[in-house]
């Protein structure tokens, strides 16, 4: 007998691209066994349940590209309510998602009926195979065509609306990255970017926010780990006067600053765990009191938040609270790294080039060949914002009117040649800092520990070196 909730078949190999995933419900075996019979060797990746709720389980935790649902059930097998209802909550949960329904042959009216709550068509058991494939395959490839369709929109509205941040991002794994900002950026969720230093994750927290309803009013940007301890509570929520020493007057903070807004807070996982309590009670409850207050106010903030390092690491090793990053990360946004972006190179030196070709008054037409080659090869540690210095150093390094593999600099940042006598006190400890960043897995606190520098004077030197 099969159990309630039935295992996905494989996909057969061959079908590609062309292969669509489909979530059928039906409380009925042999029913299933049926439909897996037609539909698996057609190429479907097939999920089979058996209840309703299950239907809803399984659309919360995965994405499918269609629903095949009966309308009758064990609860109720003549009225198809439960059926009707079912539609309804799948096209609340995804509108665009195409649902085709089961009936008892000459049921019309009931079909007429889900039709009318958002499924796309219907069909009469016992069916006919070549009208269920049919159905099944103009739905899906009705939805392929609007999910193309939504894609170029976002496209367009994310790399080429006029007053967006600098934006590009063509090559293969940056198209999940603007297919999720083009799906939460109109919503109020929370958005927890993570990458690698240098990724851009500031650039992608601008582009939701202005993606927004919110566009109109405030983004609050805040660096969270070159607050000093002493002062986190002050910046973020505010203090009232005399509320502590230097407190000679009122002070907004960043929520109440960006009420109605966008709160953007970079390296979350720098924030001490003693402040963590407080960050999560504001994003729970939208509310704060400033520091020496009793007074609750009310914020209406949308979190936007990023950091290089792995809270849920940090999460199990008791240094940042599983609670708050369930807060923080209602969508992840994952940004790989140059190195895994390559395509993208060409044309983020070009826009580099222009911007501070312009700045500094230099004729600079393009890059050499050998130059443009080497950048494709280089690993980029640093990332794009590694990048865009080094674009910068050699518009105003160039001898020409076009730019060398000499003037960029490459080898040297590598720090592979060259001995620690023949380097700049400042080169070794650009050195040492990364070194630092890397054993510490990017995480700037225990980095500054090891050191031996604060917080905030580590981060001054990781601004001044580019890393």
């Amino acid at each position: 007998m099969l159990a309630e909730r039935i295992d996905k078949d494989a996909l057969a190999t061959g079908q590609g691209e062309s292969s669509c995933r489909l979530l059928i419900a039906d409380d009925q075996p042999h029913i299933l066994e049926a439909l897996r019979l037609l539909l698996k060797p057609e190429g479907y990746q097939l999920e089979m349940v058996r209840t309703p709720a299950l239907v809803l389980d399984a659309l919360a935790h995965e994405s499918f590209d269609g629903v095949l649902i009966d309308l009758n059930y064990t609860r109720d097998t003549t009225s198809g309510q439960e059926g009707l209802d079912l539609v309804a909550r799948v096209k609340e949960i995804d509108a665009q998602l195409p649902v085709v329904v089961m009936t008892a042959w000459g049921n019309i009216d009931l079909a007429v009926e889900a039709m009318r709550r958002g499924a796309g068509d219907f069909i009469q058991k016992p069916w006919e195979n070549a009208r269920l494939l049919s159905i099944l395959r103009t739905q899906m490839e009705l939805h392929r065509s609007q999910k193309k369709m939504q894609w170029l929109e976002a496209e367009n509205r994310i790399l080429r609306a006029s007053g967006a941040p600098d934006f590009i991002a063509s090559a293969a794994s940056m198209r999940p990255v603007l297919e999720t900002m083009a799906r939460v950026g109109p919503s109020d969720a929370n958005v927890l970017i993570t990458g690698e230093h240098g990724t851009g994750k500031e650039v992608v927290a601008q582009t939701l926010h202005r993606l927004s309803s919110r566009a109109e009013r405030t983004l609050v940007a805040v660096n969270t780990g070159a607050l000093p301890e002493g002062t986190f509570e002050s910046e973020l929520f505010g203090h009232v006067k005399g509320a502590f020493t230097d407190a000679r007057t009122d002070r907004i903070g960043r929520f109440e600053l960006a009420s109605g807004g966008t709160l953007f807070l970079d390296e979350i996982a720098n924030i001490p765990v003693r402040q963590q309590a407080k960050l999560l009670r504001v994003l729970e409850t939208g509310e704060l009191e400033r520091v020496g207050s009793s007074k609750t106010q009310k914020v209406d903030v949308r979190m936007l938040s990023a950091t290089n390092a792995d809270l849920r690491t940090e999460a199990a090793a008791g240094r940042f609270r599983e609670d708050l990053l369930f807060r923080l990360n209602t969508v992840e946004i994952a940004l790989p790294p140059l190195r895994e972006r390559r395509e993208d190179i060409p044309a983020l030196a070009g826009h580099f080039l222009a911007r501070y070709a312009a700045r500094y008054r230099r004729q600079i037409e393009g890059l050499e060949p050998g130059a443009l080659q080497m950048m494709l090869q280089y690993g980029w540690p640093g990332n794009v914002r590694e990048l865009d210095h080094t674009i910068e150093r050699a518009v105003l390094m160039a001898r020409g009117q076009r730019i060398e593999s000499a003037d960029l600099g490459l080898n040297t940042q590598r720090g592979t040649a060259q001995s620690m006598d023949e380097m700049s006190l400042e080169a070794v400890e650009a050195i040492l800092i990364r070194k630092a960043l890397a054993r510490t897995g990017g995480n700037v606190s225990h980095a500054a520990d090891a050191l031996g520098l604060s917080r905030g004077a580590l981060y001054r030197r990781i601004e001044k070196y580019g890393l």
